[in-house]
Formats: structure tokens, C-alpha cells, sequence
């Protein structure tokens, strides 16, 4: 399985394969035509308390991840769909809003499905 990520600000591609969105709330700015999604996976993104608490503040994301890998934890159901996804897809993109590309849900996520 291949998985790859990338802001759904920019242009979808046919090599991004199934596409999902892995945000909570929807994208400012973007309409769901121009997103080109496959899924809309919101369920799997940090709860609204823990996204706040975060504020894409990098000096908090190592904690940060360690909280988003417990709510992962506790959301099999959902983990296990993406799993399954990414198990019949050659390759998926994972879809994020944020402008740092490093410090966002999206990474820790690749790295949980990934590990």
C-alpha cells in the first residue's frame, strides 16, 4: 500500500489515486466540485478539543500526536475502514487543510496506518 499526503489546496492529480479528505470541518475556500474527492473520512480527524488545544502550534505537536494516536486507538471502527481503503487501493492520498505541512494530523495519521 502506498500512501501519500498532500493539502487539498492544491491541484488533485490522477497519480493521488483515492482521494480522502481526513479533516473534521470542511476546507475554507474550496468547494467539494474542486476537492475531487473519493471520501470524506471527517470521523477519523482530532476531535474538535484536541484540535484546538493543538492550534497547529509545532512546539505542541509532539504531544499533540501522542493525544491524536489515543483517539486513533479508540476509533477502530473508523481506522479500520481507512485500513481496509488503503489495503484495496494501489495508492491513497491523504487530504489535510493545514498550511504546515510537517506538523498536521495528516502526518501522524500516514505514520499510524503506516506502523
Amino acid at each position: 500500500m502506498t500512501i501519500a499526503l498532500k493539502r487539498v489546496y492544491e491541484a488533485a492529480e490522477d497519480s493521488d489515486g483515492y482521494r480522502v479528505l481526513v479533516d473534521r470541518l470542511w476546507p475554507r475556500g474550496i468547494s467539494k466540485v474542486n476537492a475531487k474527492l473519493d471520501l470524506w473520512l471527517k470521523e477519523i480527524g482530532p476531535t474538535t478539543e484536541l484540535r484546538k488545544w493543538f492550534g497547529h502550534d509545532p512546539a505542541k505537536f509532539d504531544e499533540f500526536a501522542d493525544k491524536y494516536r489515543k483517539e486513533l486507538e479508540e476509533n477502530k471502527e473508523t481506522v479500520d475502514k481507512l485500513v481496509s481503503i488503503c489495503r484495496e487501493q494501489p495508492k491513497v492520498t491523504l487530504l489535510y487543510g493545514a498550511k504546515d505541512s510537517e506538523d498536521n494530523q495528516a502526518v501522524v495519521l500516514k505514520d499510524y496506518l503506516e506502523g
